[in-house]
């Protein structure tokens, strides 16, 4: 009996499906928004990856080679 009442509190479906309408924009809103946000942290991450690269071909064209002594 608690337990159905616990959850009737969370679930509501309503009878009127156009109720469905502002939640399906707002899902829409946030998953674009997540969408880009991730396609940015991808296109750093590799600008940031050859940025590296870069800095490590430089560093290794600076040292001299080291001669087994």
């Amino acid at each position: 009996m608690f337990h159905s009442l616990v959850l009737s509190l969370f679930l509501y479906f309503p009878e009127d499906k156009s109720e469905y309408i502002p939640a399906a924009i707002t899902f829409v809103i946030f998953l674009i928004g997540a969408l880009l946000t991730m396609r940015l942290i991808i296109v750093v991450s590799k600008r940031e990856a050859q940025k590296a690269k870069q800095l490590e071909e430089q560093l290794k064209n600076q040292q001299p080679p080291q001669g087994n002594s």
